[in-house]
C-alpha cells in the first residue's frame, strides 16, 4: 500500500499546534532552489536548521556557488520562525566510495538509493548531536527523487539513530510548481541536473540527443 505522506506530515504538524508546540527540525537541503518552499512551508510551524551536506556535487566550483546561494536565500527570507545554518563537510571522495560499482547506473537507481542514505546518515548524526526534535530532506520535492525511499531510509536511520524523521513528500500540494515560482521571486541560480558527475553526463548526453533530434544534420 502507497503511503500519503503529505497526510502524515499534516497530522504530525497538528498534533504539535494542538499542544501550542514549535518542534526544532533539521532540514537537510540539497539546493536553495529545492529548499524555498520546503522552508515557505515548514517555517510556519518549526524552528528549522538548514544542514547543507551534499559531498556529490560536481565539480566544485559547483558546490561552492550551491552552498552561497542557499545561504543567501536564507539570509533574505522572511521567516516566521528564525532559520538557522549548518554547513557539512565536503567531502567528495566519501561520495565516491559510497556508489563504487555503482556508477554506470542511471539516475533514479540503486546509485542515487546509496547518495540518498549518506546524506540522510549525516543529517541523522548532527540531529541528534544538536538534540533535534526531526530531522528531514528537502530531496523529495524532486519529480526525479524518490519519495517513498527517501521516506524508508529516513524512517530506518530516525530508529537507529533515536531522531525522530518527519515524513513528506514535498512535490504534494503542488511544491515542485512553488518552489520554481520562489526561484523565480528571488533570482536564484536554479541548475540543470541533480548534482553529481554522473548526473551532469547524462543530462549532457540527453541535451545532445535532443539536439540531434530536432537538427538531424548536427
Amino acid at each position: 500500500m502507497n503511503e500519503n505522506y503529505q497526510k502524515i506530515l499534516e497530522k504530525t504538524i497538528s498534533e504539535h499546534q494542538k499542544k501550542q508546540e514549535i518542534p526544532t527540525l533539521l532540514l537537510h537541503s540539497c539546493c536553495a532552489p529545492c529548499s524555498s518552499y520546503v522552508l515557505e512551508y515548514l517555517s510556519e510551524y518549526f524552528k528549522i536548521t538548514v544542514f547543507y551536506y551534499n559531498p556529490n556535487i560536481y565539480p566544485d566550483e559547483e558546490y561552492y556557488k550551491r552552498v552561497k546561494e542557499q545561504q543567501a536565500f536564507i539570509a533574505r527570507f522572511p521567516a516566521k520562525h528564525p532559520i538557522s545554518f549548518i554547513e557539512g563537510a565536503f567531502e567528495k571522495e566519501r561520495f565516491y566510495e559510497t556508489v563504487k560499482g555503482y556508477e554506470q547506473i542511471r539516475e533514479g537507481g540503486e546509485r542515487c538509493f546509496r547518495c540518498y542514505e549518506l546524506r540522510l546518515r549525516e543529517a541523522a548524526g548532527i540531529a541528534k548531536e544538536h538534540g533535534m526534535d526531526y530531522f528531514t530532506t528537502t530531496l523529495s520535492i524532486s519529480p526525479m527523487k524518490n519519495a517513498a525511499k527517501l521516506n524508508e531510509i529516513g524512517g530506518r536511520l530516525a530508529r537507529e539513530y533515536g531522531v525522530a524523521y518527519l515524513f513528506s513528500d514535498f512535490k504534494k500540494k503542488n511544491g515542485y510548481k512553488r518552489s520554481v515560482e520562489l526561484s523565480h521571486k528571488y533570482g536564484m541560480y536554479r541548475q540543470d541536473y541533480c548534482g553529481c558527475i554522473f548526473s551532469k553526463c547524462e543530462r549532457e548526453q540527453a541535451n545532445e540527443e535532443k539536439k540531434h533530434c530536432e537538427n538531424p544534420s548536427v
